[in-house]
């Protein structure tokens, strides 16, 4: 009846949302794209994948030590779990923490540090 119908086509935007925020698919025009959501597609939104992504590790198994270390934040909160879900809107907040001494690294390398964190 017309109420299943309005019941699915919410369902079915809800889904396509979801999915939608988390990265997993491109746009949310249609269902046929969720037939194409894998578990690889699951695995490419994990934060170490996101940090080659990024080109804040050479290769997976250092972005994963450097997760494990509390090298990386996602916002505020700094990380230790590899198997963190990064959605699309915090994909933008993933930096490295602020006591991490590979951020130390990359600011001397790219001659960036400030004479204050010389005292911190």
């Amino acid at each position: 009846g017309p109420g299943s119908a309005a019941f699915r086509a919410r369902c079915a935007s809800a889904l396509l949302e979801k999915l939608y925020g988390l990265g997993l698919v491109n746009s949310r025009r249609s269902l046929a794209l969720c037939e194409r959501v894998s578990a690889a597609s699951f695995c490419r939104r994990r934060l170490p994948c996101l940090l080659l992504k990024l080109r804040m590790a050479q290769n997976l198994r250092h972005a994963v030590t450097f997760v494990e270390q509390g090298h990386v934040r996602v916002g505020p909160e700094v990380i230790t779990d590899p198997a963190l879900l990064v959605p699309r809107a915090m994909e933008d907040f993933v930096t490295w923490a602020d006591a991490s001494r590979l951020r130390l690294k990359v600011l001397d390398y790219n001659q960036e540090r400030d004479d204050f964190d010389l005292a911190a």
